[in-house]
């Protein structure tokens, strides 16, 4: 019976571990492209215009 439980713990705690972890893969992804565009367009003068 514990191994059931252990196995339905498991199971309902995967997608919320899926969910999280691309959520953290999304947000480093677009803060290392963000850094990228600025570094190579920091002479540019539309960066003024950024919000």
């Amino acid at each position: 019976m514990p191994g059931a439980i252990v196995i339905v713990l498991v199971l309902l705690a995967f997608p919320i571990i899926v969910g999280l972890s691309t959520a953290a893969i999304a947000a480093a992804l677009g803060h290392l492209l963000w850094k990228d565009g600025e570094a190579r367009h920091a002479d540019s003068e539309l960066l003024d215009t950024n919000v």
